[in-house]
């Protein structure tokens, strides 16, 4: 057996499965210190259905602790930013678009130095390893405990990060913690350099998380290795959450529709999650959210990581009904839904009063919705569906029909046909989608490299880099004969020699439960 739990902003759930087959299900209100929800929603599943620490083989989690201490600006680390690039890139210093909040709240310290590469792999200037100690010295003089390495075209030829990281650690030593950006993000100087900040800023915050779901965890009995989930629908180990945080910013929306593809069957499709605070639109292919390709804004900062395509609406259990206007949200009550709704003695009109209205949900008092007008209502409702339907239309890529799948708690908000697509399906154990898509979560290699392919290397070539993707999803875990590819691209680049092509392989397997 196995337990997937994801914490939401509203709630954490959880579930207890026997492979993928659900054995108990729980809905727990998120708390202020996440942890504590995490210990009660365990000890819920045990209440209904009995089971010891020994007989759990694995704890997967989707958590929310990241991007809420970006958004909120607490908890950040005193990060540097060092650029490889002089004399080019003077113009736009490193953290020029950042909010000042967040600068403020890491007491960010940047630096320009020599080093970096032209788009056609050809060096900028050498590394002045006098000029990078220098700037090490300043940083520790300031207090500085955790370093984002960026250089131009790192993702070309990543030698120079590796070897700054070298210089700046012998200075700083082995507590102050560097993040290389080739390991982070993808082409696009800013945005790959942004996303490694935010993941310096957050990895002394990672060692605490992680040391305490491993308490909250071993609190419980159970001594089972602990993965947290990734952007991308994978899993990665505590130790892997100890250096790229970052790359738990959308395992919420990620988890949903990796359960949606299993609670429906379905493995190409289009999947709502409707929570508390927002519905997230997104597309399965292959059982596998569709990643963005365009920049990703967090906390009003710019990156270029991997990210799962999803739209989100201001529409969930908790958002605000305006009594004018019909319309539904964007604010929402959160995890006071159950003391500020109508329906559990509050005043604040809510869309889970609506549903109540509507008998499409029994929760709480319906005496106290029953004098909504019930056209007034059906506008709510109608309105509700509209948006969400405007919102699956843009989301998909061709005029073809797409099934639609509905899964969280909110979306007993939604009708069982939709406009433009016809029926929804709201299968089995639906409102715990997101806690049964962290359980079954595998584990994945991705490779991302310019090669230069020789004539009649081609296939040679490509063969040796999806090897290389297996060999990586089996290092991180995953059983060597369940691993199979699921993405690959191959992008010639023109204007690089030798034929050089950019070959990006995804490989995912099943987790080995023995390890």
């Amino acid at each position: 057996m196995h337990i997937g739990i994801d914490v939401g902003g509203t709630n954490t759930d959880a579930v207890l499965m026997d492979g993928t087959r659900t054995l108990a299900g729980t809905k727990h209100a998120t708390t202020p210190d996440v942890t504590t929800g995490i210990i009660q929603a365990i000890s819920d599943l045990r209440a209904a259905h009995g089971f010891e620490g020994a007989e759990i083989s694995a704890v997967m989690i989707g958590t929310t602790h990241f991007i809420n201490a970006l958004v909120q600006a607490k908890r950040l680390a005193p990060t540097a930013a060092l650029r490889l690039g002089l004399p080019a890139t003077q113009a736009l210093p490193p953290l020029i678009d950042w909010p000042e909040e967040l600068t403020s709240a890491i007491h960010a310290r940047a630096y320009l130095a020599h080093g970096g590469y032209e788009f056609d792999g050809r060096p900028i200037s050498p590394l002045d390893p006098d000029e990078l100690r220098a700037h090490a010295a300043d940083m520790r003089e300031h207090g500085i405990r955790s370093v984002a390495i960026s250089s131009v075209f790192s993702p070309v030829n990543h030698d120079l990060e590796i070897e700054a990281a070298r210089i700046i650690g012998e200075v700083l030593g082995n507590d102050v913690a560097i993040s290389l950006s080739y390991e982070i993000g993808r082409i696009g100087l800013l945005e790959r350099e942004n996303a490694t900040v935010i993941n310096a800023a957050l990895r002394e915050l990672a060692s605490e998380i992680v040391d305490g779901l491993t308490a909250a965890v071993r609190a419980e009995g159970i001594e089972a290795p602990i993965f947290l989930s990734q952007n991308d629908g994978t899993l990665m180990d505590e130790e892997y959450v100890r250096r790229y945080p970052v790359a738990t910013f959308a395992s919420g929306p990620t988890n949903s529709m990796r359960g949606a593809a299993l609670t429906s069957g379905l493995q190409t499709c289009a999947v709502i999650d409707v929570g508390g605070t927002t519905a997230d639109i997104g597309l399965l292919i292959n059982g596998f959210p569709r990643e963005t390709s365009n920049e990703v804004k967090v906390a009003g900062v710019r990156t270029n990581f991997r990210m799962p395509d999803v739209l989100s609406l201001g529409i969930g259990g908790g958002s605000i009904v305006n009594e004018e206007t019909a319309e539904v949200g964007p604010e929402s009550v959160g995890y006071n839904l159950s003391t500020e709704a109508l329906v559990f003695g509050g005043t604040t009109l809510t869309a889970t009063d609506i549903a109540v209205a509507a008998g499409r949900a029994e929760v709480g008092d319906r005496s106290k919705v029953a004098h909504l007008d019930p056209a007034f209502v059906q506008r709510v409702l109608d309105r509700i569906a509209e948006r969400i339907s405007e919102a699956v239309d843009r989301m998909r890529t061709s005029p073809e029909p797409i099934e639609v799948v509905a899964v969280g708690g909110g979306s007993i908000l939604l009708p069982d046909t939709l406009p433009l697509f016809g029926a929804v399906s709201k299968p089995l154990n639906y409102a715990v989608a997101n806690a049964i898509g962290a359980s079954i979560a595998q584990v994945s290699g991705e490779i991302d490299k310019v090669c230069s392919v020789a004539p009649g290397q081609r296939e040679q070539t490509i063969a040796e880099v999806r090897a290389e993707a297996v060999e990586k999803a089996v290092a991180a875990g995953a059983t060597p004969s369940s691993v199979s590819i699921i993405d690959f691209d191959e992008v010639p680049i023109p204007y690089l020699p030798g034929n050089a092509t950019r070959i990006r392989v995804k490989a995912v397997g099943d987790l080995g439960m023995e390890a």
